[in-house]
């Protein structure tokens, strides 16, 4: 029997749910009562598996989502008097409704445009020409997005360049990791460990993404610089978001680091994206951006939006006047790969004008 295809598959990765390593991990840690607030021993074990992970000592933080994440980071990073250099497309810009400048007291957000959302520092080095003095905010971080927002990857070098600069103009390096999974998933082809994608590079503190990779309400935030993590417990509970019973979420980060199936499902959504955008090449479609992680941004007519709307598909306009998304997570299945793409070709032949036929020449009469 043909599973019938989810029509959700590819809105986005915060569609899927739970995944099963995860969704164990809540029902094992329901057992029985714990002390709350983190003070348990699942939570400490949890925390060793993230020093394990990135193979150095490194303080981390569990929160409910990543809005609370990057937010505070910032929050530790500035006061309200700085500013925050991002790119233009990135999430800390576009899509927290002014978490980073409430949480930093009002620091000022500075975007900056740069190809396929991946910023260099010759496209940064302006902004510290900008302003007169005390006219201008202070810039004191540099938030990065890994992947980012175009589905584009930074490798450790790149890593490096651009945290070597900031910490040269004495600014701390934030790195949103929604999709870090993804990230590490796709460098690990090229011999890049977490740490080589993180601390290794400069990175100060990570924004680890827990929900996109199939974990229920919660993200990791990891110091690696550490003194810039004090009093961040603080900031945790302030903003609401310490979880009374924090042994659900280290239970669940537990799971999926133990034995590697957070880079297994990275990986898993990797590849379906790859089938998509191969699919969708083939049919004639223009990708946006490189497939790298597990996002597709393609342009698409809007008789073929329109026809695979109606066919029941929900995926988002991204970028540009054509320029959609779409997303592959841990539970895309082939079928909902091969369904999507069946629609699109069928989509494809719908869309184009059938030839007017040419009048016939008239016979003469007898």
């Amino acid at each position: 029997m043909t599973a019938r295809p989810d029509h959700f598959a590819f809105a986005s990765d915060n569609t899927a749910g739970v995944c099963p390593e995860a969704l164990a991990a809540l029902a094992a840690a329901n057992a029985g009562c714990l002390p709350s607030y983190g003070d348990d021993a699942p939570t400490a074990a949890a925390k060793k598996l993230f020093a394990d992970l990135f193979e150095t000592d490194c303080d981390v933080f569990f929160v409910f989502n990543g809005t609370a994440a990057n937010a505070l980071v910032l929050g530790a990073f500035c006061q309200r008097h700085h500013g925050i250099l991002c790119h233009a497309m990135s999430h800390v810009d576009n899509d927290e409704c002014g978490a980073p400048e409430f949480f930093t007291g009002g620091a000022k957000v500075l975007p900056v445009d740069a190809p396929l959302a991946k910023l260099r520092p010759a496209d940064l080095e302006p902004l510290l020409r900008r302003g007169h003095g005390v006219h201008f905010p202070k810039i004191r971080a540099l938030s990065l997005t890994q992947s980012t927002e175009l589905g584009t990857v930074y490798t450790p070098g790149e890593l490096r360049a651009l945290c070597d600069w900031a910490h040269a103009h004495g600014l701390a390096v934030h790195v949103d990791g929604a999709r870090f999974a993804n990230a590490a998933a796709a460098s690990r082809a090229a011999g890049h460990s977490p740490a080589d994608l993180t601390w290794r590079a400069g990175v100060d503190a990570l924004c680890f993404g827990g929900t996109k990779n199939g974990l229920l309400t919660t993200e990791a935030v990891v110091f690696f610089n550490r003194e810039l993590a004090r009093e961040f417990d603080y900031r945790v509970k302030q903003s609401g978001q310490l979880a009374s019973k924090m042994r659900f979420a280290s239970a669940q980060w537990s799971a999926v680091l133990r034995d590697g199936a957070w880079l297994r499902h990275g990986a898993h959504a990797n590849r379906q994206a790859q089938a998509l955008a191969g699919g969708l090449r083939d049919l004639g479609f223009k990708l946006v951006a490189p497939v790298e992680v597990n996002g597709v941004f393609v342009e698409l007519p809007p008789a073929v939006v329109a026809a695979l709307e109606a066919r029941g598909w929900h995926f988002y306009k991204f970028v540009g006047e054509h320029g959609y998304r779409l997303m592959c997570s841990w539970a895309t299945r082939d079928a909902d790969v091969a369904a999507f793409l069946a629609d699109a070709r069928a989509a494809v032949g719908s869309s184009v004008p059938k030839p007017t036929p040419r009048p016939g020449k008239k016979k003469a009469r007898g």
